[in-house]
């Protein structure tokens, strides 16, 4: 039986350790295994299958980047590449694989900032009140949606990973699971809390009907598999919905996490306070999720600043 190369069973390793150890989402594991076998797939063809992980030096991964622009990927997929890279090199060197990690000498590719393109508050108001059987399959369970994904702030995956029993009632909270299994309680506010009221009885009926049960608080609409809805689903629903709603094209899930985060800093909340219910790690990950206008900024340093007055 042929051994596989040294290169493939690290990868091998290190996308098991994110797996196992980091609990990183199936979504994630996908995208890094795609970017590091096509990089070894590279170093395979440059060095020879049986390449040494400790002859790769940064050079070969800038040249490798190189030939991503050449096939025409843009920048933001580069960087996606380096990225996944990095991670890998880092877990090669703290495993004692690489004495230190080459990527970490290759640049980010310099990406355009764009401010995430926001529906106002006017806008999302108007299009969870909006949801009825013209637009949705299940408008009590597809309203839940946008309040929750609203609402909460919460992730698509946080969304259908909720079960019935994370809804604590008596602290009027959810708990969600959110990146490497770290879990958090996020408010249940009370537009939520009445949708949530509305669906549960109806959820309740279907599985009495076709005599089954599931711990899932999302279903959906043919009970396929163990009747959870998928991200996937949740997706088309709210694009379907936004655009119903006079919403842009390009709204989805995460739209509606942007728009909790903006939203509630444009009416006073503490960017602290917003980092912790969107369960962000860093404070600088949370100021992408907001966006502000100059006229914004300005207002707040009128208001507040001693030296303004």
């Amino acid at each position: 039986m042929t051994t596989r190369p040294e290169i493939a069973q690290l990868v091998d390793r290190f996308l098991s350790t994110l797996r196992n150890e980091r609990g990183s989402s199936p979504h994630t594991l996908r995208a890094y295994e795609r970017e590091l076998r096509d990089f070894t797939a590279y170093l395979a063809a440059v060095f020879g299958a049986g390449v040494e992980i400790r002859r790769i030096e940064h050079q070969h991964i800038r040249a490798y980047l190189g030939t991503l622009y050449q096939k025409g990927l843009s920048k933001a997929s580069a960087a996606r590449s380096l990225a996944a890279i990095r991670s890998w090199f880092k877990w090669l060197a703290r495993a004692g694989f690489v004495e230190q990690s080459p990527a970490a000498l290759v640049a980010t590719p310099k990406l355009p900032k764009h401010l995430p393109r926001v529906p106002t508050i006017e806008q999302m108001n108007r299009a969870v009140e909006a949801v009825s059987e013209d637009v949705a399959a299940w408008p009590e369970r597809d309203r839940l949606i946008f309040e929750l994904l609203y609402g909460c702030g919460i992730r698509n995956a946080e969304l259908v990973g909720i079960d019935l029993k994370d809804i604590h009632w008596a602290n009027e909270a959810i708990l969600v699971r959110g990146k490497g299994r770290k879990e958090r309680y996020v408010p249940l506010g009370d537009a939520a809390a009445q949708a949530l009221r509305a669906y549960l009885p109806q959820r309740e009926v279907r599985l009495h009907v076709v005599g089954r049960q599931s711990d899932a608080l999302l279903l959906n609409v043919k009970l396929r598999g163990d009747g959870r809805l998928t991200t996937r689903s949740v997706g088309r629903i709210v694009k379907a919905l936004a655009i119903a709603n006079g919403l842009p094209a390009e709204v989805h899930p995460h739209t509606l996490r942007h728009a909790f985060g903006t939203h509630m800093l444009e009416e006073g909340a503490d960017l602290r306070a917003i980092q912790e219910l969107l369960g962000h790690e860093r404070l600088s990950t949370t100021q992408r999720y907001t966006q502000l206008t100059l006229g914004q900024v300005a207002e707040v340093y009128d208001r507040t600043h001693p030296r303004a007055k």
